[in-house]
């Protein structure tokens, strides 16, 4: 096997083993290589057909069978940036799970990033991220329009998740 195959299965493995988001750079430096070369190697893995997400706290492995086990629905909604956390909080208390964020741009097409908000504190951070960093949430492309992928144990959650994004005026069609 060759450095570069054995490199790629030592990401693979990391990924596998950690459980949680691994940064790029931190891949990058256990490794001993430029962060270029990690996201070039993620993005042959992926090809390989393992499902690896890009979150905004990093790269993370998740089974094929974690995406397939509970419903999920896609919510088209509309809101300002000062309410995601209020938007994320409805989701997680209701019992869901915000997988992605996507967009339609009239150029490129839809935009979609992974964003695996799971609990509060994910919650929490992903704002603390937008709040402090410089770049602008996906949404202002598109007018504060954009749709999350959203997971729960159960369609009855579902409902109720879109019932209260529709209470708070968030929900669109």
């Amino acid at each position: 096997m060759c450095m570069v195959e054995n490199r790629r299965m030592q990401i693979l493995q990391l990924l596998k083993d950690q459980g949680a988001p691994i940064s790029g750079t931190a891949l990058a430096k256990a490794l001993g290589v430029t962060r270029q070369v990690i996201v070039q190697d993620i993005a042959l893995i992926r090809a390989e057909n393992h499902n690896i997400l890009s979150t905004n706290k990093g790269y993370i492995y998740r089974e094929a069978s974690m995406e397939n086990t509970q419903p999920k629905r896609v919510f088209y909604v509309k809101h300002t940036t000062e309410q995601v956390l209020d938007e994320f909080l409805t989701v997680l208390e209701l019992g869901g799970t915000i997988l992605d964020v996507a967009v339609e741009h009239e150029i490129y097409g839809q935009i979609r990033v992974d964003l695996l908000i799971e609990t509060p504190q994910d919650a929490h951070d992903f704002v603390e991220r937008l709040t402090h960093c410089r770049d602008n949430p996906l949404k202002v492309l598109t007018d504060d329009c954009h749709y999350h992928t959203i997971t729960a144990p159960a369609e009855k959650l579902l409902d109720l998740i879109e019932d209260a994004l529709r209470e708070k005026g968030m929900l669109l069609q």
